[in-house]
């Protein structure tokens, strides 16, 4: 394609997505489809540039007003993903010369939010929580995360895959402290190959592997993965159960449990039972009340932990949509533990990095009900010989620990979790 055509097309991305009225993803989804003729290293192009430019929002703001033409024009051209030499066939004698004063930038020079490039709101909460880490968080939301994927132990041994991946042409290492994982660098188009098709890799980031380790769903139980979504982890719990016993996977949307459909059949599970639920206190919730062994609520949430795949998220949340958020984690959360029966274990996740959806959620709800007995998170993993396990965990006002994921320190997405039992 000729520079010109491609950087055309990066600005109207730029623009489309910008709007912010739909998540990036689906943006770019859509205007590939729109757009037929692409071939993979133009929607490469494509896609890097438009996440570059909301990683980097506030300093490409800041560096844009000096530059001519439209403003996505001259986003897109800060942002460009791909040979400069390229980008600069596309470009005017004006537009270079500004583009070598941009790179003439020093970092150092710059206004901490043109360093940090997180909305003001954001910043304190993660200063208070990180102190000197709060630049090596920075740091690593500015890069794209890597492809971790869960081999399904019901049909496959990690190395067994590892192997065959290699062979394939694809180096992929197995994950620190998930049992199941493996990490690739770059995006191989995996629904290419058998070792997808025939269902033994999922997508799935290491975090989100070990909540549903937290589980510990075993055997012949009767096991609720809460709020579903498109199965990632209720997979993974299933495997861990051995497909037997029942596995329930509710959901608000009936078109996020479609998404489950494909990969349940991949994966040869046949213990999971999805169903759409109309909210958290439905009559099928009420039927269960206290018959369940396991229980996993994986509360929608900010997903300001997903900011290096997600980094639009940054700008589409803001305090009061976290404060309606709270009050809907609260509520589902309540409802969720009713199910439980004696002994049973309730696990609530987020992939969150803010306190007041995770810390004070877990506390609040171990306040109210006296018959749930906090777990420590990091004795749980330990017992389930994950290496490294206490390095997860922080603790909390009630002295028990909680998994904390941090992206610069663990390599994955930013995730919580909190554990009981109940009495």
């Amino acid at each position: 394609m000729h520079p010109k055509v491609l950087l055309d097309a990066c600005a109207e991305l730029v623009r489309l997505t910008l709007t912010f009225e739909h998540p990036a993803d689906a943006v770019v989804s859509r205007f590939f489809r729109d757009n037929r003729g692409l071939g993979p290293r133009e929607r490469a192009t494509l896609a890097e540039t438009v996440y570059t430019v909301l990683r980097k929002k506030l300093l490409f703001d800041h560096m844009a007003p000096s530059g001519s033409g439209p403003k996505e024009r001259r986003l897109a051209i800060l942002g460009f993903y791909g040979p400069r030499d390229f980008l600069e066939g596309a470009l005017t004698d004006q537009e270079r010369k500004w583009l070598d004063q941009c790179d003439g930038v020093t970092v150092d020079d710059l206004m901490e939010r043109h360093r940090h490039n997180l909305p003001e709101w954001l910043v304190q909460p993660l200063k208070d929580q990180l102190g000197t880490g709060f630049w090596p968080l920075v740091e690593s939301l500015s890069n794209a995360a890597p492809l971790d994927l869960r081999v399904n132990a019901l049909q496959d041994k990690r190395a067994d895959v590892q192997k065959e991946l290699a062979k394939a042409g694809i180096k992929a290492v197995a994950t620190p402290y998930s049992p199941w994982g493996l990490r690739i660098d770059g995006k191989p188009a995996l629904a290419k190959f058998d070792v997808f098709t025939r269902g033994a890799v999922e997508v799935q980031d290491e975090g989100s592997q070990l909540l549903a380790l937290l589980l510990d769903a075993k055997r012949g139980e009767m096991v609720v993965d809460f709020c579903a979504g498109a199965g990632g982890k209720t997979l993974a719990i299933g495997a861990t159960m051995r497909n037997t016993g029942r596995l329930y996977a509710f959901d608000v949307s009936g078109h996020r449990l479609d998404a489950l459909k494909p990969r349940l059949a991949r994966s040869g599970l046949s213990n999971v039972h999805p169903a759409a639920i109309a909210h958290e206190r439905d009559d099928r919730i009420k039927r269960l009340a206290g018959k369940i062994d396991r229980v996993l609520v994986d509360a929608p949430c900010s997903g300001l932990g997903t900011l290096r795949r997600n980094p639009d998220l940054k700008w589409r949340q803001s305090p009061q949509s976290v404060e309606e958020l709270v009050a809907k984690q609260t509520a589902i959360l309540a409802s969720a533990a009713r199910l439980l029966k004696s002994g049973g274990r309730l696990v609530y996740a987020t992939c969150s990095i803010l306190p007041q959806e995770n810390e004070a959620i877990a506390e609040a709800f171990s306040a109210a009900h006296p018959d749930f007995v906090p777990l420590d998170a990091g004795e749980a993993l330990t017992q389930l010989k994950v290496e490294g396990a206490e390095k997860l965990c922080s603790g909390g006002a009630s002295g028990t620990g909680y998994l904390r994921l941090w992206p610069h320190i663990h390599k994955t997405d930013g995730f919580f979790a909190a554990v009981w039992t109940r009495k």
